[in-house]
């Protein structure tokens, strides 16, 4: 589990295909101390597995078939940077909200607006989504933990980006028209979940 708080920013150093799917490298200071091979590690909000790892350098995951398929991951080239948390342990500080890195879509920025020092950024959900979203709620775009400021009739969100998040996440380098990773409110789920079963 992870609470959608970036820890670094990492950088693709290399990426190699294989017949099974798709193997990153990804050069990480911070992150790639005190590591650990098969330990759970978030990129750009995608729950992925330490395979092979450099202290104090980088770590290598592998993308299968369906991540390749399900997330941008596959489309990165080298040099472009992704957000890196590394697993909550399970003693740890609780700062963002519950986020399991299993990514449900891809969404797109369809607008960035600079106000004082505070950014809005503007996602289009793929349709079906937007029932999952609550204004003030948890979303997760691109591993990073947000809240929602507001939910449009057309099914755009937007939230407000304070300038640390800004800095210290890869929503830096986003412009109208890119990619990111979408994570609804697992509880969303549950809940709606729980509803079917009740009224069937």
């Amino acid at each position: 589990m992870f609470t959608g708080i970036v820890e670094e920013t990492g950088t693709i150093a290399a990426r190699s295909r294989t017949e099974d799917g798709l193997r990153l490298r990804i050069g990480a200071d911070e992150v790639a101390r005190g590591l650990e091979h098969g330990q759970s590690i978030s990129v750009s909000g995608v729950c992925l597995t330490v395979e092979r790892f450099e202290e104090d350098a980088w770590f290598e995951v592998f993308l299968a078939s369906e991540t390749v398929e399900r997330t941008y991951l596959g489309d990165l080239e080298e040099g472009e940077a992704v957000n890196v948390e590394r697993a909550m342990p399970a003693d740890g500080r609780f700062d963002g909200h519950v986020v399991q890195g299993h990514v449900d879509a891809v969404a797109t920025v369809s607008r960035v607006e600079s106000v004082d020092e505070d950014w809005f950024f503007e996602f289009e959900l793929p349709a079906g989504y937007e029932r999952y979203v609550v204004e003030k709620g948890s979303i997760t775009l691109d591993g990073i933990s947000l809240t929602v400021a507001d939910l449009a009739d057309d099914g755009t969100v937007t939230v407000a980006i304070i300038p640390t998040t800004y800095e210290l996440t890869t929503l830096s380098e986003k412009a109208v028209g890119d990619p990111v990773h979408l994570e609804v409110d697992v509880l969303a789920k549950y809940v709606e979940r729980l509803l079917e079963a009740r009224f069937e």
